[in-house]
């Protein structure tokens, strides 16, 4: 059986998600009807303790606080290698995150994951893994 029978594959998925992000990063007022296009209305994200916007950012209004304070924290942000695979409703999301940090100039890239489950084509809940937040939280002070 096919892995991505029924429905779009995970660079589907991941570009339709990026892009609704990427528009919705570049606009003013925020429009919380933009990013319900790619995320569901209760999609969790969860950020590790260590990083400056840790936590669970839920609903959402709390994707696009999450999306507003990553923009204030990063003055560039890059994905090189994208990689992606799906089983059932999971993607499973591989890359190289080259960061740069607005306050100090610094910048760094490493390894990145994310496991992102969807519902209905739209995120419903990611985890991502940071390769080292050690070096992301020294580029950030």
């Amino acid at each position: 059986m096919n892995a991505n029978a029924g429905g779009p594959s995970a660079m589907e998925l991941l570009e339709r998600m990026f892009a609704v992000e990427l528009r919705f990063l570049q606009q003013e007022e925020a429009d919380l009807g933009l990013l319900a296009t790619a995320f569901h209305p209760d999609v969790v994200v969860h950020e590790p303790a260590s990083l400056p916007y840790s936590g669970d950012w839920r609903g959402l209004d709390g994707i696009g606080r999450l999306f507003k304070t990553m923009r204030a924290t990063w003055s560039d942000f890059a994905v090189d290698g994208l990689q992606a695979a799906k089983t059932g409703d999971t993607v499973f999301m591989a890359c190289s995150l080259r960061l740069t940090a607005r306050g100090s100039g610094k910048t760094i890239t490493q390894p990145f994951a994310e496991v992102l489950r969807f519902e209905g084509g739209r995120l419903i809940e990611g985890t991502p893994f940071y390769y080292d937040t050690a070096a992301i939280a020294a580029a950030l002070a």
